[in-house]
């Protein structure tokens, strides 16, 4: 077999092109959140773990978060919190926010709890966070999600 030089310069232009890349991509997505934990306390508020979750490829502030739960079909209040936490790109963290919840929605969460049924949930509102070197920006978030007793934890749900 003979040696073609011109079959091997396609795979040497194919890596200079590939190394001509530029790099990675930098884009901004939307956040999300979710209730990682709901503890309900002695006095009836409720302490609750607030997973943020950053898409984006880069590192992102999150600096306000605003939002209003449902449990069942009752409203519960706002959670509202200034965690000014930087979470890396494609990743998350938790944050911790005491929450005074209405009367009806504690009532659903002790009816959950006592029967050891699922509690269904929503979050809507808006979190702001910074991208790396940008401007802040305003995200709408809105996500229905559950959570179960935890095991051997009176009043955790998770």
């Amino acid at each position: 077999m003979r040696f073609r030089p011109r079959y091997a310069l396609i795979p040497l232009f194919a890596l200079v092109l590939t190394a001509c890349g530029g790099g990675q991509v930098k884009r901004v997505s939307e956040p999300a959140a979710s209730i990682q934990q709901l503890t309900v306390g002695s006095d009836g508020n409720w302490n609750v773990e607030l997973r943020l979750r950053n898409y984006s490829s880069m590192p992102m502030r999150f600096d306000t978060v605003s939002l209003a739960v449902k449990v069942g079909d009752e409203a519960a209040g706002t959670l509202s919190a200034t965690p000014g936490l930087s979470i890396g790109p494609e990743s998350a963290d938790v944050v911790s926010v005491r929450m005074q919840p209405s009367s009806a929605a504690r009532m659903v969460v002790a009816d959950s709890l006592a029967g050891g049924r699922s509690l269904f949930y929503e979050l809507e509102g808006s979190v702001s966070a910074t991208p790396e070197e940008k401007k802040q920006r305003s995200f709408q978030v809105k996500s229905r999600n559950s959570l179960n007793q935890a095991p051997g934890l009176p009043g955790v749900l998770r």
